[in-house]
């Protein structure tokens, strides 16, 4: 019996080209959602938005549940103070520097 030998270089070729094509495909993608993203004039982004976050508050007034914003104590819902300290981090005045022991 003999064995037929795998041509690795081609193999490579290929995987390297089908590489490329691939990072070639995702450009076009991003380059077309890009390309929609700018076609909006700011005022429209700005009256998209402006319905977005009343969407969300009609909502959130119906179910009940709070607004993202801060609390009564100076805190956002996620433990963070309107300054971006943690409260466990930093002290008052000192700011929170993320990736800083």
């Amino acid at each position: 019996m003999s064995r037929r030998r795998i041509p690795w270089g081609s193999l490579c070729k290929l995987l390297g080209v089908a590489g490329l094509a691939g990072v070639a495909a995702t450009g076009v993608v991003a380059a077309r959602d890009e390309r929609r993203r700018r076609a909006y004039t700011p005022d429209e982004v700005r009256a998209r938005l402006q319905e977005r976050v009343a969407v969300a508050q009609e909502n959130a007034a119906q179910d009940g549940t709070a607004e993202d914003g801060p609390a009564e104590d100076g805190t956002a819902q996620d433990g963070t103070a309107q300054d971006g300290t943690a409260p466990d981090e930093a002290g008052p005045g000192r700011p929170h520097v993320h990736g800083r022991g």
